[in-house]
């Protein structure tokens, strides 16, 4: 439904003599009904990548094709212009009129179509829309007297009026409190199920990215360095950036001693031997980084008579925070951070055997 090839957009400083490449050859595909995020830092090219899209700026060189059509492609100098794309889009900012209803605010984009629709339409294709994010009964507040929440389904509202083949959505949650935004994820995640709207999302959220999607693109310095799952953009990260960027991750610095087949290896690092899983360009004597998530490590009272990677360490720091303990492990001069079941009595102090469970820890190359 969106097909991105072999984009290229750069930017001139001001001075004119040097050019910033914000997005460097990015090609990926959205199928039709699937939710994809473009997840990366500010800087990294995801939000231009999507005004690409939209049309809002022209790219130097590659092609797109939305819904089946070529909206841009350098060679043959096609440049379809943004009100004639079969998109809807929600900004940052919402971009609401302030001086309107709400239900002139989703009238708008059809009035100013080039479709010209009679009265009656436009009314039933507003109160359909403001039906679907359950703002009907609201057509004659003003903008201005929604909620936060409101405005953003009102956002929402006037990309949907038009009916269009793809949603772009370019951080649309970042200007709600936590509370509003951990709701509205839920609510956005199930309209687009219920419309089966292919969409395209933006965010430097990890939460929003893994809660809300069945495709995250993780983007850095123009590039995407990993696409996949949710689940395995998490779980398997395969690069430094990727881990640290993703959730927070415990490193570990050495180098493989051997190879123990079944995508396992032994690694050599400052707190001992840790057998690990591995990406498939390392080898023996490769200087690797072993990346193990928080809640991964385990911790022991006693020193457990059958596991692999345990090591004897000392609890630095321990933080109740109600659906987990943060406990700080010193294993010499290396500090672990882990997350604990919020039954475990440890204190801070206290002597205990770390377990780095060989599945949940992998070898990235250095």
């Amino acid at each position: 439904m969106i097909e991105v090839r072999t984009l290229v957009k750069t930017f001139s400083e001001r001075r004119g003599d040097h050019s910033v490449k914000a997005v460097d050859q990015v090609t990926f595909k959205v199928e039709e009904g699937r939710f994809y995020t473009l997840l990366g830092p500010s800087g990294c090219g995801k939000t231009t990548t999507l005004r690409c899209i939209a049309g809002l700026e022209r790219p130097d060189s590659g092609e797109i094709e939305v819904a089946g059509a070529k909206v841009y492609s350098s060679s043959t100098g096609a440049f379809l212009p943004a009100y004639r794309r079969p998109i809807g889009m929600v900004f940052q900012s919402y971009a609401i009129w302030p001086h309107l209803t709400v239900f002139e605010n989703v009238a708008f984009p059809l009035r100013v179509g080039k479709q010209r629709l009679g009265s009656g339409e436009i009314s039933k294709k507003v109160r359909n829309a403001l039906e679907l994010v359950e703002l009907g009964g609201l057509e004659e507040r003003m903008a201005t007297q929604l909620s936060g929440g409101q405005q953003q389904r009102l956002a929402l509202a006037r990309a949907l009026v038009r009916e269009p083949k793809v949603l772009l959505l370019d951080e649309p949650l970042s200007n709600l409190d936590a509370k509003l935004r951990e709701r509205m994820r839920v609510e956005l995640r199930e309209l687009q199920r219920r419309l089966r709207i292919t969409t395209l999302y933006v965010t430097h959220d990890q939460i929003e990215a893994l809660s809300m999607s069945n495709v995250v693109a993780v983007m850095s310095a123009g590039v995407i360095v990993q696409e996949g799952s949710p689940r395995e953009i998490y779980m398997h990260p395969k690069t430094q950036f990727v881990a640290q960027f993703i959730g927070s991750t415990n490193q570990l610095s050495g180098k493989v001693r051997s190879v123990k087949g079944e995508g396992l290896v032994c690694v050599g690092t400052e707190v001992g031997e840790i057998s690990c899983g591995m990406m498939d360009d390392v080898s023996s004597g490769s200087e690797v980084v072993v990346v193990v998530r928080p809640e991964s490590v385990v911790l022991h009272r006693k020193r457990p008579a059958e596991a692999a990677n345990v090591v004897e360490g000392k609890v630095a720091t321990v933080m109740f925070l109600g659906e987990y303990l943060d406990c700080a492990i010193e294993l010499g001069k290396v500090v672990l951070q882990t997350h604990q079941p919020h039954s475990l009595d440890v204190h801070r102090g206290e002597t205990v055997w770390v377990e780095l469970p060989p599945g949940e820890c992998m070898a990235l190359p250095q």
